[in-house]
């Protein structure tokens, strides 16, 4: 299981009853990040990459692929930044948000091809495996309603007091988004010092998402990505204020 430095990704055996990964600092530069191949993606394997900072990423005709990107984009949900256009939109309410109340609905329609993308990652295997985390009660939904019809939202995976972002789709202007707000409202709430993005992009970053070194994330997750006897029932607060002083950029 050892290998130098950034050197090559190492092969993880879907037998290893150990469910060993290798350390995150022997990721690759170049693609930044790639840490292993193989595997699983049981409940159990999922869960010990995620409080280890790994997630999987892969197409459909690829073997499973683990990653650990340096720098890490993260959100502080009190870091959360609110554009006009969206503020004007969260006044309006006209949207409903629920929590895990259509978990399979969300991650089909984050499946479903862009049409600038040439296809998708989120596979029937990412699917099932992120079902059976759900049915767990590791993975969740935020739902975005418009007219009683599913008009956006995101899913990811909370262990501790950290959640884990996967992805987001909407069919409605702001849908996504607006979800994001409501599950960054309830987790600031609970105490979630933070929201793994993963990788940088644009729209997170004007969010308020920001790159953190690796190793400091790692710390943060040692501390407190720990399965919890007292996780919170995930519905939204009915007293979250969506709309409150938050930087404007």
């Amino acid at each position: 299981m050892t290998q130098p430095r950034g050197t090559a990704p190492c092969w993880i055996d879907p037998d290893d009853p150990n469910m060993n990964f290798p350390d995150v600092e022997h990721a690759l530069r170049k693609p930044d990040g790639l840490l292993a191949i193989g595997g699983d993606l049981s409940v159990e394997r999922l869960l010990l990459a995620y409080s280890r900072g790994i997630f999987p990423w892969f197409g459909p005709d690829q073997p499973i692929i683990w990653w650990a990107p340096d720098p890490r984009l993260v959100l502080e949900p009190a870091r959360l930044n609110i554009s006009r256009s969206l503020k004007k939109t969260l006044r309006q309410n006209k949207f409903e948000i629920t929590m895990d109340s259509a978990f399979s609905e969300v991650i089909e329609a984050c499946a479903k091809r862009r049409p600038y993308q040439a296809g998708t990652w989120i596979t029937d295997a990412m699917m099932r495996a992120y079902r059976d985390m759900h049915a767990a009660g590791y993975a969740h939904s935020v739902e975005c309603w418009f007219d009683g019809k599913l008009a956006g939202g995101l899913y990811g995976v909370a262990i501790g007091r950290i959640f884990f972002g996967e992805s987001m789709f909407t069919r409605v202007t702001d849908a996504s988004k607006v979800a994001f707000v409501a599950l960054t409202r309830q987790l600031e709430r609970w105490h979630f010092p933070l929201i793994d993005c993963q990788v940088h992009t644009s729209h997170l970053e004007s969010l308020g998402a920001s790159l953190m070194p690796r190793s400091q994330f790692g710390k943060i997750l040692q501390r407190e990505c720990q399965l919890r006897e007292d996780a919170p029932v995930w519905a939204l607060d009915p007293d979250i204020i969506l709309v409150q002083e938050a930087p404007i950029y």
